[in-house]
């Protein structure tokens, strides 16, 4: 009989390409939809929704699919999201109008919802005491180099074929994940929580930890500036600078990989210090990154930029999911507070894009980014005030 470790290591395999292959086909296309839009015809608001619409159906459901998946097992979920990928990737293809667009990146939004919470949660399971900080660094390292090969893909396939067969790319991929999850994810009956069959937390005693708001609230401030960045920067690019596709990739893979890189180095080293360093430390630099990609007056400005955010995401996101991790062990409700954290992150790129829409219609695009600095020094001020009075479950693991 196979251990517990062997076990664990198959899973984490199995979840690490799952969410590698079917994260670089989304970005693939995620950089080219707002062009893609904007040649159609679209406005700053309509853009807005084909990036808010995602995380707006994804809010909806992330809490009642996580809370499900400590109930009933993560590999279902996981699967039929993955499956829907797949579906909605070929169905791109045949839909070439800005409402069709807005639909189905809505109804991507549900799919996603079933994905990620739960393979973090299912990580969350697996990680032995301590190790919180370099297990999520690794496994969201998974997610980071999707995205960042998926954009160069993108932009390479669509300059030399076409924004279709980006399309078709993207639901092969998505395929692949899901034959990955399905054939190698053990059977639901031996996950841990479901072993164990306990009842998850409330959700109103979720809330009231001002651990996990603050973990939440942080990861909002940051996707709000993912979303003003990803949704708007390449409309700023090709209106300001008129950087082709494959420049335009080059700058939204920057970011990702540089954080990328750096997660599992600074995972490692949140394990051994007071994480909330790691947190505030990153959440600075993005205050300047983002600054910057407002003053930027050419490619090469919004390529340091770009790099610079990439900092400080490595050196806060690993940090911060480390905590999230020790909350969900503390509650006995992983895939509940991974729910809750994605839910701020949903909103947050549902936000950040909103306004960066509305500021495009109303004022100038270039306003929207200084907005977003402005919001991430208020959020890194508030995780300071919430975090600061408990340092035993927000700083080092007891």
């Amino acid at each position: 009989m196979e251990t517990i470790e062997k076990i664990d290591k198959k899973i984490f395999t199995a979840l690490f390409f799952s969410l590698f292959a079917a994260v670089t086909g989304v970005g693939i296309v995620v950089p080219l939809l707002p062009v893609y839009a904007h040649s159609l015809g679209a406005s700053g608001f309509y853009i807005a929704m084909i990036f808010g619409g995602f995380s707006l159906t994804r809010t909806f459901f992330l809490p009642w699919f996580g809370k499900l998946s400590d109930q009933k097992g993560r590999k279902p979920f996981i699967t039929f999201g993955l499956f829907s990928y797949f579906i909605i990737s070929v169905a791109f293809i045949f839909f070439q109008d800005i409402k069709g667009l807005v639909l189905l990146r809505a109804i991507q939004g549900i799919a996603s919802a079933m994905i990620m919470p739960v393979a973090q949660a299912y990580i969350g399971d697996i990680t032995p005491k301590g190790k919180e900080g370099i297990s999520m660094g690794m496994f969201n390292m998974s997610v980071f180099l999707g995205l960042s090969i998926g954009p160069l893909l993108g932009g390479g396939i669509k300059d030399y074929f076409s924004l279709q067969v980006a399309f078709g790319a993207m639901g092969a991929l998505a395929f692949g994940a899901f034959c990955l999850s399905f054939f190698f994810l053990p059977p639901t009956r031996q996950e841990r929580t479901v072993i164990r069959g306990y009842s998850p937390t409330p959700w109103g005693r979720l809330l009231r930890d001002r651990d996990i708001a603050s973990i939440a609230f942080f990861r909002f401030v940051y996707t709000t500036c993912i979303g003003i960045i990803w949704g708007f920067l390449p409309v700023y690019g090709d209106m300001n600078f008129a950087l082709s596709s494959s420049s335009i990739g080059i700058l939204i893979v920057l970011g990702v990989s540089v954080s990328g890189i750096l997660h599992l180095p600074m995972g490692a080293l949140a394990d051994r210090m007071d994480k909330r360093i790691f947190v505030i430390t990153g959440g600075m630099i993005t205050v300047v990154a983002i600054l910057l990609v407002g003053t930027a007056e050419g490619f090469w400005g919004l390529f340091v930029a770009n790099a610079i955010f990439g900092i400080g995401g490595g050196i806060s996101m690993p940090a911060l999911m480390a905590l999230a991790v020790i909350s969900g062990n503390k509650s006995e409700a992983m895939g509940a507070v991974m729910s809750l954290i994605t839910v701020a992150h949903s909103m947050g790129m549902l936000c950040g894009s909103l306004f960066a829409g509305i500021i495009m219609d109303i004022f100038k695009l270039q306003y929207a980014f200084y907005l977003g600095s402005v919001i991430m020094l208020a959020g890194t001020i508030v995780f300071i005030l919430g975090t600061g009075t408990r340092r035993g479950t927000a700083g080092k693991v007891p």
